[in-house]
């Protein structure tokens, strides 16, 4: 069963910088990576790509063709992939069983809130086999103001400026009664029920956490593959050719009852 990550999040908020530093990361760490592009209108790819939307179709192409502006253009494109899915999903098994792979989607959001192509496109990878968790990435901005604070996670930190709480309180969600005292003073009385009723909702399901994000950071990069790697279940377990980490003492001929997992994630 192939594992993932579907990277999504605005335009600007870091999608291919992420890809390209995890890419960077689990090279470091001999652990398998394939990077998928699956945007159409990005032209400057920092990181490899194992596969590449714009094999298949360009927005630019798309916008001279038929005449279509940019977010026309986008959605003929992801409407074109999802018609012939086949394409992404003969390639994807290429990639073999072993790989983990990153998707790096379109940053338009109307493609989730307006359309189900993305939902479309996520749900047939699922059904293809694909073990999937969603990273998206915002910016740190949107904790500095209460009413912009249910965003899905992770947030991408790159500077602070004041906020409201320590950021422990954006990282872990504790009782969001005091954002709710925040958020009625900062907007009119008649949004009171319906910040109270969206308050409840996170804190009755736990919809919505945070981890902080510095891609130049290997301690916080580490971190974040551990939380991803807890969410959609991963455990990398390395061949048995594969080199030791550094500084480690092989014991691989003492008794099962004395041998110490070498690999150990955790």
């Amino acid at each position: 069963m192939p594992f993932g990550e579907v990277v999504c999040g605005a335009p600007g908020s870091g999608k291919s910088t992420y890809c390209y530093g995890k890419y960077q990361l689990f090279n470091a760490l001999k652990r398998p990576i394939a990077v998928v592009n699956l945007d159409p209108a990005n032209d400057s790819i920092p990181y490899p790509c194992a596969i590449d939307i714009s094999s298949l179709i360009t927005l630019e192409d798309v916008m001279e063709t038929h005449g279509l502006g940019p977010n026309g253009g986008m959605l003929y494109c992801m409407e074109y992939l999802e018609a012939i899915f086949d394409w992404l999903e003969e390639r994807s098994k290429e990639l073999g069983p072993e790989a983990y792979v990153l998707f790096d989607l379109p940053g338009q959001v109307e493609l989730s809130t307006n359309h189900d192509i993305v939902k479309n496109i996520t749900r047939k990878l699922v059904k293809g086999g694909f073990r999937l968790a969603a990273v998206h990435l915002c910016d740190a901005h949107y904790i500095t103001d209460a009413s912009n604070l249910i965003q899905p996670t992770p947030t991408l930190i790159t500077s602070m400026r004041f906020i409201d709480f320590n950021l422990d309180f954006y990282t872990e969600v504790q009782d969001l009664t005091y954002l709710e005292n925040t958020l009625n003073t900062s907007l009119p009385p008649k949004y009171a029920a319906l910040n109270t009723a969206m308050i409840s909702l996170i804190e009755d399901f736990s919809l919505v956490g945070f981890e902080t994000l510095a891609v130049e950071d290997k301690n916080s990069m580490v971190h974040l593959m551990r939380v991803i790697d807890r969410a959609n279940g991963y455990v990398f377990v390395p061949p048995p050719d594969a080199p030791l980490p550094p500084g480690t003492i092989d014991e691989s001929k003492a008794p099962p009852s004395a041998r110490p997992n070498m690999f150990g994630l955790f």
